[in-house]
């Protein structure tokens, strides 16, 4: 690591200007959340392994912030060259930089792993001082980055209509509409997911996200793919051109916006050219607009386009993504109903395991402690082992392509960590006296899933068992709640806290987030949150959404709970200024522990709705489980009485 920060702060003197400071995010030259191997770059610099973060290397100091998901993790992979700034807690990078730099100051960046957003806001934070951001011509960290794994060469999938439920054909036509509406002749598309949406396309290039490292550009008449051609089959090129879709090479997107920028670009071959059916008019002089997405457009490729030219606001296939058609919404709930009894099966294992093992009460009594001579010398679960087993399960099932994130498998403290992520060596070994969460999801060809569950196989203390029920109350709080259009996440959110604020406790995360159809597990633009985005978007019927509060305790436990949500339209009594109202439906199936909760602070009605839930749970997932596992989630689902 200090041979790493020698060689960049070598290499930020040596460059022309010199740099006083090189930022290194996390993102990839499309912004994403999730990148690959070879785009790991803070990772690679500054030890830290969470998805979210950046890293800033100056003259003498080496920083690194990231939000409060990770704080507990950061502090425990940062080696002392390194300093944790918190997210809302500490100054925000570009506020540190502007009044802890120099006056004058060069801020190196590699434009093509940050935002338009993003670069803006920092000019301006910098010109107070007369800092200026300096775009590198290479990436630094790649010069010094010996082993930096190959790029994969990975084929292009086509996603059958049978799953999208949408045609190619269908979603150009809309985009083209929107063009023609925003007086737009032609849009750049970089985030994955959309890319893939767009052309009903899949891949995979990113671990856990089934995408392909791709730009679109989309004009009035033309649709572009920017791709390395190795990964196209010549069946799939056959398909994109039938689509009007014309395949060039990754690197070349750089100059085809130029292109663009002087209407220049034109498809080098007559199939892909739409004409007639009126989008010609998208040629009048009005329509000279670009369209760039600030906040997953890169700085690299703005820097072709004439700024007075540009509209500069969120892509309009990001919420297009997000409403989920009939055929979207069904392949959902059935791969939620197989991720649920994968699940289930994996719970009956590891309720066995606790008890053959480790002398564990188990599931569902609460005996006094461990039987600790029954402990067999011979055989131990680990974090890792048990989260290897889960996956073993899902893997059984039909339509499985992977893990939609890597699973957070935490017992005990680990638990604490709210993005916690096990490794062979240094996790964990199951322990029955211990809170045991885990937080996972698979990728489905019908569908993404992402569910938590919170257990205990020994004897909770009342203090557990309370902090339990204030997060179940909470999770039961926002599932229930009915709302009117119009209503963003933001507004939400403090459904799922009250339970928990009531007793002064809270949790540094965001309550929820849009999932994908067998595409991202985290997806906007919507989300529930405390976080001033989640102002942006007001939820909307045919979204997907998380419901997932939590609760944490450094170095003691943590307690999360989480179904994926649809919303739909809510047939109220009264519908108040004709706005129509919206309430939510659980597709996550697996049933809640019993013994970690506290009867007394659950009110009627809660108690109703858990058993309620139960007795949906087995029923739709009787016929996916063999029977002595069935046996098992009769008994999970057993009506609960105060």
């Amino acid at each position: 690591m200090a041979d790493t920060l020698s060689a960049l702060r070598s290499l930020m003197a040596s460059h022309s200007p010199p740099l006083d400071a090189l930022v290194v995010p996390s993102e990839d030259y499309h912004q994403s959340e999730y990148v690959s191997a070879r785009d790991k770059r803070r990772e690679f610099v500054s030890g830290f392994t969470g998805s979210a973060g950046l890293a800033l290397v100056t003259k003498n100091e080496a920083r690194l912030w990231t939000d409060g998901r990770y704080f507990l993790q950061a502090t425990q992979e940062l080696s002392d060259q390194w300093q944790l700034m918190r997210m809302g807690e500490d100054p925000a990078v570009d506020i540190w930089m502007a009044d802890n730099l120099p006056k004058d100051s060069a801020i190196g960046i590699d434009p093509w792993c940050v935002s338009i957003d993003t670069a803006q806001k920092w000019e301006l934070a910098f010109s107070k001082k007369h800092q200026k951001l300096v775009q590198t011509s290479t990436n630094l960290v790649d010069e010094v980055w010996k082993n930096q794994p190959p790029a994969e060469i990975n084929p292009v999938i086509v996603h059958p209509l049978e799953y999208t439920g949408r045609s190619v054909a269908d979603k150009l036509k809309d985009l083209r509409e929107r063009l023609i509406q925003e007086n737009a002749r032609g849009i750049i598309i970089s985030a994955l997911d959309e890319v893939a949406w767009l052309y009903n396309i899949r891949g995979s290039d990113v671990s856990y996200s089934p995408v392909v490292h791709a730009f679109a550009i989309v004009t009035s008449n033309s649709a572009f793919f920017y791709v390395d051609k190795r990964k196209v089959s010549s069946e799939v090129n056959t398909y994109l051109e039938e689509n009007g879709i014309e395949v060039r090479d990754y690197k070349s997107v750089s100059s085809d916006v130029a292109l663009l920028a002087s209407n220049q670009l034109k498809p080098s071959f007559k199939g892909t050219e739409i004409t007639g059916n009126g989008t010609n008019k998208a040629e009048d002089k009005n329509n000279d607009l670009i369209w760039a997405d600030p906040g997953s457009c890169c700085y690299a490729l703005y820097s072709k386009l004439n700024p007075e030219k540009v509209i500069l606001q969120q892509s309009p296939l990001a919420l297009a993504k997000a409403l989920k058609n009939p055929i979207e919404l069904e392949g959902l709930k059935k791969a939620h109903i197989r991720d649920g009894a994968a699940v289930v099966q994996y719970l009956v294992w590891l309720d066995k395991q606790a008890q053959e093992i480790y002398g564990a009460s188990g599931f569902f009594s609460e005996g006094e402690g461990t039987d600790k001579k029954k402990h067999s010398k011979t055989t131990k679960l680990t974090e890792v082992t048990v989260s290897d087993k889960l996956e073993g399960f899902r893997a059984s099932k039909e339509n499985f392509r992977g893990l939609s994130f890597p699973t957070i498998s935490s017992v005990g403290p680990n638990a604490a960590i709210i993005h916690y992520s096990p490794q062979a060596e240094t996790c964990a070994e199951f322990d029955p006296d211990s809170i045991y969460l885990f937080d996972s999801g698979a990728q489905y060809l019908d569908g993404t899933t992402d569910i938590t569950r919170t257990v205990h196989f020994g004897k909770p203390s009342a203090h557990e068992k309370a902090c339990y029920t204030a997060v179940l109350k909470g999770h039961i709080a926002l599932g229930n709640a009915r709302f009117p259009n119009g209503t963003n996440g933001h507004a939400l959110d403090i459904l799922a806290r009250v339970p928990l604020w009531k007793s002064g406790l809270d949790y540094r995360h965001g309550t929820g987030h849009g999932i994908g159809s067998y595409l991202n597990v985290h997806e906007g633009p919507h989300l529930i949150s405390f976080r001033p985005h989640a102002r942006n978007v007001p939820l909307q019927a045919s979204m997907t959404v998380t419901d997932e509060p939590g609760y944490y305790e450094d170095g003691k436990f943590g307690i999360r709970l989480e179904n994926v949500l649809i919303i739909n339209e809510a047939d109220t009594k009264f519908n108040f200024g004709d706005k129509g109202y919206l309430q939510f439906e659980h597709i996550t199936w697996t049933p809640y522990q019993g013994k970690l909760i506290d009867l007394s602070l659950l009110a009627p009605e809660e108690l109703e709705w858990l058993n309620t839930y139960h007795s949906k749970c087995r029923d739709i997932l009787a016929p996916y489980v063999d029977e002595s596992e069935k046996a098992w989630l009769k008994k999970a689902t057993e009506p609960i009485s105060a």
